[in-house]
């Protein structure tokens, strides 16, 4: 069985055809995808999209863009979209200094506290980093007492050193279309590097659509791209990499049910 751990299906661009974008990823072999919100009402989104499909699950968080004008009460909700059943993860959060710096500490402020409430959840958390790493490996390390249910960096960007740094806490790293791009030369060296036992598959869908479909609507349908790439570069078979994938899947999200 497949797994897309990160995917966006309350995304318009795939929202308005939900119904045959998750009949496609089954019939692709793709048992589990995590539905991941950006804010407190795209998380209520994928809660009811996650109460549609079996199979489907969710995440709740505030990541780091939209932190800007979000107020304690946002993470209040969030606390309460985490009880339900099929909520496995608090995320994405993070930071981004990206687009823009003007907010950084506030992102930092957010990503400490959503993770204060994944430990009082007892909930793994998703990260998303992007020209931060530095920033968030010293938050994550500050915070090391509160990762004890664990955390996936999602779609991973940073460097060979950073993920010896982020196995030592207790994460798994997430690899997407990213590692199948031609130029994907980090990317590639990190998926040699990376334990079996810690590698998780995404596709960020609707984004990132990994080759031979880049440039078109990814969705989680294209997750076995993602395997057979990461097969070949380690040298082990697909068969492998997908069996290894579900495994760790539900090591780290425990409330999925196998």
């Amino acid at each position: 069985m497949f797994v897309d751990t990160h995917c966006h299906l309350d995304d318009e661009k795939l929202s308005g055809d939900i119904e045959n974008v998750v009949a496609e990823f089954r019939a692709a072999g793709v048992g589990i995808a995590i539905d991941v919100g950006c804010d407190a009402k795209t998380s209520e989104l994928v809660k009811s999209q996650a109460e549609r499909f079996d199979g489907v699950y969710f995440a709740a968080g505030i990541p780091p863009m939209d932190v800007k004008n979000a107020e304690q009460a946002d993470i209040d909700k969030i606390a309460e979209l985490t009880r339900h059943d099929k909520c496995v993860a608090i995320g994405e959060i993070g930071l981004d200094y990206f687009w823009d710096k003007s907010f950084n500490d506030k992102q930092k402020d957010f990503f400490a506290r959503q993770i204060l409430l994944a430990n009082k959840m007892r909930l793994p958390i998703n990260v998303h980093v992007r020209d931060a790493m530095g920033d968030a490996v010293e938050i994550l390390k500050a915070n090391k007492n509160l990762l004890s249910c664990g955390g996936v960096m999602h779609c991973y960007s940073g460097s060979v050193e950073t993920a010896k740094e982020l196995l030592k806490l207790g994460f798994y790293i997430s690899f997407g279309g990213t590692v199948t791009f031609k130029n994907a030369r980090v990317a590639v060296d990190v998926a040699k590097f990376v334990p079996q036992d810690r590698i998780l598959t995404e596709t960020d869908s609707p984004y990132l659509a990994p080759e031979p479909k880049r440039g078109t609507v990814n969705s989680p349908k294209n997750i076995p791209f993602i395997v057979r790439r990461l097969a070949e570069i380690r040298g082990e078979t697909a068969e492998d990499i997908e069996r290894a994938v579900y495994e760790n899947t539900l090591a780290l999200f425990k409330k999925i049910r196998a």
